[in-house]
């Protein structure tokens, strides 16, 4: 999984995600299959690792996102988030 992140720099505190998937991923059931695993891990992590005020794109990767067992997609969206937080 690639996640890209901006702020939006703007007054509203909430958090936005968005998903994406290309054709390279697979067929529309596998495409949809790695949006549908990335929009739960998305749910348990956001709230907790993402930034008030930004917008988050998480994009499935060919032959990974489907396949990567939970708990590992879950550990590589927090250390994505961290980073993307940068040195506090």
């Amino acid at each position: 999984m690639m996640v890209q992140g901006r702020d939006r720099r703007d007054d509203d505190p909430s958090i936005r995600v968005g998903f994406t998937c290309s054709k390279k991923v697979g067929n529309a059931v596998a495409r949809n299959r790695a949006k549908r695993r990335l929009r739960a891990v998305a749910r348990e992590v956001l709230h907790s690792y993402g930034q008030p005020g930004w917008d988050y794109v998480l994009i499935g990767r060919a032959q990974e996102t489907a396949a990567r067992p939970y708990e590992a997609l879950r550990d590589d969206l927090i250390h994505a988030l961290q980073k993307l937080r940068g040195p506090r």
